[in-house]
């Protein structure tokens, strides 16, 4: 099922992007389908329902106007109805989204919010595949199914992982930001003010202006983001990871991991690996 829509170079104008029909005429109160493939990167888009999105396996970036999101295998993302925002599928993707009709979830929200799925939810994701959502209407048992879910979900709501950065609309901000993203192997700050035309006074000052942190907290958040999406993914060691994500040091890139998610890199990988 294709998602794409028209792109929009400033997240600003996300407001303005087309609605997704992912029902495709169809009368379905709730429903889901399964995207399997290749390397993706949607346009900016907006549904008329609730949604959420599972990564079964590789990752998800979500972006809105306001934040960029990772979803990293066994997490699944929650995006509002009506909010505009655009999806980045790494290679050899498999999610399950869910779509809710707005009169099943009673505390939505207006953001992406990243949350672990439990073992329950997992299973309920995943057995919603046999309603997919361009169906017609009038399943009792599907409703009532969905309606349940949706209660599951909305408790959920509460418990958001940390797996997102700021955006900003200052362009000076934005591009120090998407440069940043883009070289986190060997990203320093004097590299970015070259790439920005600014100086490093003004790029320190304008950054913690517009975002709230310094230029250096977000390069910690993006790398060690970063490093759960590779450590997700088969074949790549603990060393691998630290050096793609532009950490010299082991033991300091372990440290920051521990500080930053509550374990060490190795156990994030095993846990995540092990997961059904």
């Amino acid at each position: 099922m294709s998602i794409g829509a028209r792109s929009v170079n400033n997240p600003a104008e996300a407001a303005t992007v087309p609605l997704i029909d992912i029902r495709q005429g169809g009368g379905a109160l709730a429903g889901s389908y399964l995207y399997e493939g290749d390397h993706l990167v949607t346009g900016w888009h907006h549904h008329d329902m609730h949604q959420i999105e599972y990564a079964v396996g590789g990752v998800v970036e979500v972006e809105t106007a306001d934040a960029h999101y990772l979803l990293p295998p066994h997490q699944f993302a929650w995006i509002p109805a009506g909010l505009a925002h655009r999806a980045t599928m790494s290679a050899d993707l498999r999610t399950v989204s869910v779509m809710f009709g707005p009169e099943l979830i009673a505390r939505p929200g207006d953001r992406v919010r990243i949350l672990a799925a439990s073992a329950l939810i997992r299973e309920m994701i995943v057995y919603s595949l046999r309603w997919p959502i361009d169906r017609a209407g009038g399943d009792r048992v599907a409703d009532d199914y969905f309606r349940a879910l949706g209660h599951v979900v909305s408790d959920a709501l509460d418990h958001e992982a940390p797996l997102s950065l700021p955006n900003s609309s200052d362009p000076i901000v934005a591009a120090a930001m998407e440069y940043t993203r883009e070289h986190l192997d060997e990203v320093t700050i004097d590299r970015v003010c070259r790439a920005t035309a600014v100086s490093e006074r003004t790029l320190r000052r304008q950054f913690s202006a517009t975002v709230g942190m310094s230029w250096r907290a977000y390069l910690l958040r993006a790398r060690l983001l970063r490093a759960m999406a590779l450590l997700a993914t088969p074949d790549r060691s603990v060393g691998e990871v630290a050096a793609a994500v532009g950490f010299a040091d082991v033991s300091a890139f372990a440290r920051a991991f521990g500080q930053q998610c509550g374990e060490t890199p190795s156990a994030y990988r095993n846990r995540v690996r092990a997961l059904p």
